[in-house]
């Protein structure tokens, strides 16, 4: 079971509700979350079998930024 760690802009509540059926869609839902206390706003994605590659797609689709952080 893999963990995936990226810097995002989801930075609120409202973001948060506006990625939600992307991540739920590409990752499942309670596989993901987003720390909006942290200055990078980091998205932490596990137990999923989604490729990071997979998982920026959705969150650009859902109009924000991200980017992969290293393991």
């Amino acid at each position: 079971m893999s963990t995936l760690r990226f810097k995002t802009t989801i930075n609120c509540g409202g973001c948060i509700k506006a990625v939600t059926p992307a991540l739920n869609q590409e990752v499942g839902a309670n596989n993901w979350e987003v720390d909006t206390a942290n200055p990078d706003k980091i998205l932490t994605v596990k137990n999923t079998q989604a490729s990071p590659a997979q998982v920026v797609k959705a969150v650009e689709e859902a109009g924000f930024e991200i980017q992969a952080l290293a393991s």
